[in-house]
């Protein structure tokens, strides 16, 4: 299932504590608050939870991001492709 890693900016102190735990997906802006890159690979959902365990402001938040059902691939899918 592929998820999302939410920041809550009012909360976010911008320790980079998050930036430390899951290196490949959050880098830190000059201030040190994190800029998340996308979506997190199944292979970084370990990591991406520890971060999210791991924040002393409770700041993120690890979203699942819905997949498509199979009715809405047949709706979007060309006519010319049957």
């Amino acid at each position: 299932m592929t998820s999302r890693l939410r920041v809550d900016w009012p909360r976010c102190r911008g320790r980079g504590l998050c930036h430390e735990l899951l290196p490949d997906q959050v880098d830190l802006d000059e201030w040190g608050y994190p800029i998340v890159a996308g979506d997190i690979p199944d292979e970084d959902l370990g990591d991406a939870r520890e971060a999210v365990a791991a924040c002393p402001e409770l700041a993120l938040r690890l979203v699942p991001l819905p997949q498509p059902s199979a009715t809405s691939r047949r709706a979007t899918a060309s006519p010319n492709s049957r």
